[in-house]
């Protein structure tokens, strides 16, 4: 086999984008990816049309032990690095909500071919269908990789070895603990991991009431003791989805409730009063009807007086409803794990790894970036941008 200044094992956003930063230096680096095709996640990310980084992205949108951590790697490749890089090869970023960039063609496709051509362009080698089994450290300090290509074992010694084998979801992407495995066969912590960007699941007696309103989707607040994200929810026959859940999660441990403020730019009390005042005998149902679905409306009679109209509310009742409007109150019993979440929480710890350079401070020559190391982002495009900002890093040392 021919010989590799450093072996990529994982051909998703981070490895890739390592070996092509590695090709622009002059090194010449071998991607092992075990799907019939590389960057199957950045395929499959918004919708097939791949939210490839947050105009906004900073180090304070990232859940880490270590909320520095990531700071290096986003000042040594930026938002406009990104924006940049993808321009010279012909993408376009337009802006959706909230900072976040698509490719004007909707085609997360075009993401992946970037790659792929320059891979190509710069001779860096690709190798799918490579399952890698084990991966050693020789006493003269190189790694031996050993692993399965069409069913023949296969083995190459590299002087530096790159995990970017992303984290635990999403199975069917090819998704396996591979990279924690090979932390820990390092002696290196890992920091403990969950699902993230997940939707959270709603059972017991309540369980029904969620479920009727299915399909579902509200602008709220939602928040916990650490964070309040406004965005949509959306009700599903589990439980609760939608952009403002799947941020939350990030945040929110077993046990614990969520609090919903389904009007969060509004004064329902207030609301109610003027509403009053012009036709009093309205009805709450008709009045929460014109703020909010008809069916979401009508599933509010479990909690309020809805059939009164609007004149005969007593101070109570306003309370009542100001409570549920602005404090609804959620104890969710899990969430969908990490087959439905985006991204994994937690990984290898940075205690472990230089914030400088993702090199191990154990292991000489042993990198880890992207999902597998605990830099958590938000919903958006930031898990992209710490892939493709760790990816360049790890590039500058090969």
């Amino acid at each position: 086999m021919n010989t590799y200044d450093a072996v990529i094992i994982g051909g998703g956003a981070c490895g890739l984008m390592c070996a092509v930063q590695a090709g622009f230096l002059g090194k010449r680096t071998l991607i092992l990816e075990k799907n019939e095709k590389v960057g199957a996640k950045i395929l499959i990310s918004g919708g097939g049309r791949c939210n490839y980084t947050n105009l906004y992205s900073t180090g304070s949108n990232f859940i880490s032990e270590n909320e520095h951590f990531s700071k290096s790697a986003f000042s040594q490749w930026t938002v406009e690095d990104t924006i940049s890089f993808f321009e010279t090869y012909g993408i376009k970023g337009k802006e959706k909500t909230l900072g976040q960039l698509f490719p004007e063609s909707n085609n997360a496709k075009d993401i992946v071919k970037v790659f792929t051509d320059l891979c190509s362009e710069l001779d860096q080698e690709i190798i799918c269908s490579a399952e890698v089994n084990t991966v050693e450290q020789k006493a003269d300090g190189t790694f031996q990789v050993s692993f399965q290509y069409h069913g023949k074992a296969k083995e190459i010694t590299t002087p530096k070895l790159v995990i970017a084998s992303g984290g635990l979801p999403i199975q069917k992407m090819g998704a396996t603990d591979f990279g924690l495995k090979v932390a820990r066969q390092f002696g290196l912590r890992i920091t403990e991991t969950a699902p993230a960007l997940v939707p959270l699941t709603i059972t017991g007696k309540d369980a029904e009431w969620y479920a009727q309103l299915a399909g579902n989707s509200i602008f709220c607040r939602v928040s916990n003791d650490e964070i309040n994200f406004e965005e949509n929810i959306l009700f599903t026959h589990w439980g609760l989805s939608g952009p403002a859940i799947l941020q939350i999660s990030s945040y929110w441990k077993p046990g614990e409730s969520i609090v919903i403020n389904l009007l969060p730019h509004d004064d329902i009390t207030g609301l109610i009063e003027l509403e009053r005042k012009r036709n009093g005998r309205k009805t709450l149902l008709n009045f929460l009807a014109d703020l909010y679905t008809r069916k979401f409306a009508e599933a509010l009679q479990k909690f309020l007086p809805v059939e009164k109209n609007l004149a005969s509310l007593t101070r109570d009742d306003l309370n009542e409803i100001d409570h549920l409007i602005h404090h609804f109150s959620v104890k969710p019993a899990g969430d969908k794990g990490y087959d439905k979440a985006e991204v994994m929480r937690g990984g290898i710890s940075t205690d472990e790894l230089s914030s400088k350079t993702l090199q191990s401070k154990k292991i000489n020559g042993l990198f880890f970036g992207g999902e597998c190391v605990d830099v958590t982002g938000w919903l958006g495009g930031y898990n992209f941008q710490w892939a493709w900002a760790s990816g360049f890093v790890i590039a500058k040392q090969l």
